[in-house]
């Protein structure tokens, strides 16, 4: 893993997700390595001629720019983890993501994780002392080899569960990503009944799922995996890279099935 410190000129951003006004990113580059990740375009602004996943920078200085851009900023609300995984292992040592929510906790905006990992519980009282805050985890497959396989460096499922489940006892909103459920994987109405009655039990407030993306880069980094651990699912694949939209159709009604079954609220 290549590792280098920079400082930034802004860390936070416009977003240009519906229902995100800000994102702040305290990396760019994930060292989880997720073999789906859509941030992986973010490599052509970066310098690095390393695939995404074999570097991170750290915005050493994230938190006094973010003080700065915080006294002048409209409210919103802010998402963490939009391009990279704000509790990545480098975070227990750099404390980047840790500084920033000490600098939001003097003001009155909404704030909204999304990780992979459980170091999150380290900031456990941050997120009480924030006004609005909630945690976020992706989950894409209760499969433990599945998860390592395309998820390879990033914490393991029950893990996550039990974060998922801490954090809600300990009175913080928490939700779900279960995106993108993995085609022939983790998206069969047994599979996804599944999982949402496990997010039922560790009591998440809502969840967002998405289907799997096969285009460009990422769709041939995903063919590759496919071929050396599950060839025989590779031509399955081939109808969703070359139109997505009749399967993501078919997904979304039946998880939406699946989630009013377990009683869980749905965002898109």
């Amino acid at each position: 893993m290549i590792v280098r410190e920079i400082e930034c000129k802004s860390i936070l951003t416009k977003s240009g997700i519906e229902g995100v006004d800000y994102a702040l990113n305290p990396y760019v580059g994930c060292a989880h390595g997720c073999v789906y990740c859509y941030a992986s375009f973010m490599r052509r602004f970066t310098g690095h001629k390393e695939e995404w996943g074999a570097f991170v920078d750290v915005k050493v200085n994230a938190a006094e720019v973010l003080a700065r851009q915080m006294r002048r900023a409209k409210q919103g609300n802010i998402v963490s983890g939009t391009v990279t995984d704000p509790y990545q292992p480098l975070e227990r040592k750099y404390e980047i993501t840790h500084a920033c929510l000490e600098v939001l906790t003097d003001y009155d905006f909404p704030v909204s994780i999304l990780t992979k990992s459980d170091l999150v519980l380290r900031d456990l009282d941050l997120f009480h002392r924030l006004k609005d805050a909630e945690v976020g985890f992706t989950i894409t497959a209760l499969d433990d080899e599945v998860q390592r396989i395309f998820e390879p460096r990033s914490s393991p499922v029950s893990a996550r569960l039990a974060a998922l489940a801490e954090l809600a006892e300990a009175g913080v909103r928490t939700w779900a990503f279960c995106g993108p459920l993995l085609p022939f994987l983790s998206d069969s109405e047994e599979k996804i009944d599944a999982l949402f009655e496990k997010l039922a039990r560790v009591g998440v407030s809502y969840i967002i799922v998405d289907s799997m993306k096969l285009s460009g880069a990422i769709g041939g980094k995903v063919r590759r995996v496919l071929e050396r651990h599950y060839p025989d699912l590779v031509e399955g694949y081939r109808p969703i890279a070359t139109n997505r939209r009749p399967y993501h159709e078919a997904l979304m009604t039946r998880a939406q099935r699946l989630v009013e079954k377990h009683g869980l609220a749905w965002r898109v």
